[in-house]
């Protein structure tokens, strides 16, 4: 007999990524090779039917992978991003109306609170009702020692990976009844931090807190809290890090499965945990990170 199961080491590349360097915010039409979203590969079956979902910094990257998951899975889709990525918001909002779902895209920065709990009520509007909150919208550069961390930059990646991130969660927990979702995307950073992202890596390491605390008082009300840690992931995030070509060129290949993986990997980690299937599972942190150990 054949064996059709692919290799995990080089089931989407095996080869080095092109230098490569953008400004933030990335954007995907830039980037080479373009990152897969699962486009042409994901297939659904119905386990998120009539679900209502909120996707911050969904545009792109891992959260374009989740509306595409969460679209074929039978969910409406409302898509938060920057005004600057309004080109990919509108090709991620193209991919989720095609399978016949309804599709919202919100610009704006989450850092501003206004926004930020506005975009909850504005979803539940146009939806008609919010069942799954996915937290994924991100910030992060690369320091050159920490004597050089800058305030501003570190006050964007406090502001947009946790500020956001409570400001959008505290809005929408009053709305969720049981059986709804809070995801958030933190990072194999928050247990294996890089001295050149520690301010990023101090943020997810406060992402996984916020999880394990928000499911004890969640679970009260059968509403469950857990989160997505991804590894090395090729998203627009990595371009507008601010990392050498060479940097660029071997990202990944630090894992046990010698490389980077491609938002399409985690887009089911998402779906199991909005989905029924989950429905004891609250408080974990599921890791997506080609072999890296949290």
């Amino acid at each position: 007999m054949t064996d059709i199961t692919p290799d995990p080491r080089t089931q989407h590349r095996d080869q080095e990524f092109p230098g490569q360097q953008q400004t933030q915010p990335g954007l995907t039409d830039d980037m080479r090779p373009e990152p897969d979203h699962g486009e042409k590969s994901y297939v659904g079956s119905g386990r998120l039917q009539g679900r209502r979902a909120l996707i911050t910094g969904g545009d792109s990257g891992i959260g374009r992978a989740v509306a595409i998951a969460f679209a074929r899975e039978g969910a409406d889709v409302a898509i938060v991003h920057m005004p600057e990525e309004q080109g990919d918001a509108d090709d991620t909002l193209a991919l989720i109306r095609a399978e016949g779902r309804t599709a919202l895209g919100l610009a704006g920065d989450v850092r501003d609170e206004s926004f930020a709990t506005d975009i909850v009520a504005r979803t539940a509007d146009a939806l008609g009702g919010l069942d799954v909150v996915v937290l994924n919208a991100a910030y992060q550069h690369d320091i050159d020692g920490f004597e050089n961390l800058e305030t501003d930059r570190l006050r964007r990646v406090f502001e947009t990976n946790l500020f956001g991130l409570l400001y959008t969660a505290r809005a929408a927990y009053p709305r969720l009844d049981s059986g709804a979702s809070i995801i958030v995307t933190a990072s194999v950073q928050a247990y294996q931090p890089s001295p050149a992202l520690i301010d990023y890596a101090m943020t997810k390491a406060a992402q996984v807190a916020f999880v394990k605390a928000l499911a004890e008082e969640a679970g009260e009300r059968g509403v469950r809290v857990n989160a997505v840690a991804p590894g090395p992931i090729w998203t627009p995030l990595i371009p507008a890090t601010g990392w050498s070509d060479e940097r660029v060129q071997t990202f990944g290949q630090d894992t046990p499965l010698g490389r980077a993986g491609q938002p399409a990997e985690l887009a089911g980690a998402y779906v199991y945990l909005a989905s029924a299937e989950s429905s004891y599972t609250s408080g974990s942190v599921i890791a997506v990170t080609g072999g890296k150990h949290l």
